[in-house]
């Protein structure tokens, strides 16, 4: 294992803490994809994108991230936090009266980091191309990534916004989806069935890569950089992102009920001893 890999587990490992700790201390939010997603978050911000953490909301000369499934904010909070943002030590306000940090971000709440409200769901990939448009247009060479939830593509203006990229050769995203196969309400395939998902990607003209595991760092990394490598080729590429619903926390792994469910004090204890602390608790 590089050490570039370890340190970006190790951040990863420290992110896991601070989502299960920042439902914990308000007994809201959605801890389950956003430990799913915890391994793209880290291998996102502190290895593939080209990024600044001082923050301008014009993003010009950088690559820019819109997290379209806002309820997974706690990963997103926290990798912004670890990254530099705005001080970890505000993770302890997560979806308190009058802290920046809502339940879903929003940009009133001129928190570093965010450039669309989101959680409504459809949304994100429809934005993101349009700032991917943008950068094209003033010829400014950084990608654009959006992040998706597979239930989220349930959504009809999804597909809306998968036509338009490939018939406007939008070849500077990244779009990724986490593949979980888990939605409030059930597994994907009870609530709605995505079918062939590659095969629809690829029907719309898009440039598709399928890492099938979305929680081994080392494989992320490699789906991040191989993602970077097919950008400005004529199309936009989508990675499937196979990921585990609570992957860290052995009673929340795998089961849909803890989308939207936040651990009591036992449970928080259990958890928090299976994820080392590394780069220290805010």
């Amino acid at each position: 294992m590089s050490a570039d890999i370890n340190k970006l587990e190790q951040i990863a490992s420290q992110v896991r803490r601070d989502i299960v700790r920042m439902v914990h201390a308000c007994q809201s939010g959605h801890p389950g994809g956003s430990l799913g997603c915890t391994d793209y978050f880290v291998a996102l911000y502190f290895h593939a994108m080209k990024h600044d953490p001082s923050f301008n909301m014009n993003g010009v000369g950088e690559d820019l991230f819109f997290l379209s499934n806002g309820h997974i904010s706690p990963v997103f909070y926290s990798t912004l936090a670890r990254a530099g943002y705005f001080p970890v030590s505000e993770l302890e306000t997560f979806r308190k009266i009058n802290s920046r940090l809502q339940g879903h971000p929003t940009t009133h709440e001129h928190l570093p980091g965010i450039r669309i409200a989101s959680g409504s769901l459809g949304q994100g990939l429809s934005a993101a191309i349009g700032a991917a448009q943008a950068k094209k247009l003033n010829k400014d060479n950084s990608l654009v990534y959006v992040l998706m939830g597979d239930g989220e593509l349930q959504e009809g203006q999804v597909w809306e916004a998968a036509m338009y990229a490939p018939h406007n050769k939008m070849d500077n995203i990244i779009a990724a989806v986490d593949y979980n196969n888990a939605q409030i309400d059930g597994s994907t395939d009870q609530v709605l069935s995505l079918g062939n998902l590659r095969a629809k990607w690829e029907a719309f003209g898009w440039d598709v890569l399928e890492v099938e595991q979305g929680n081994d760092m080392n494989a992320v990394v490699n789906g991040l950089d191989e993602a970077k490598a097919r950008t400005g080729k004529g199309r936009p590429v989508i990675i499937l992102l196979h990921t585990e619903m609570g992957k860290g926390v052995d009673f929340m792994m795998g089961s849909h009920k803890w989308h939207g469910v936040a651990p009591n004090d036992e449970q928080l204890e259990t958890a928090l001893n299976q994820l080392p602390r590394t780069i220290g608790d805010y």
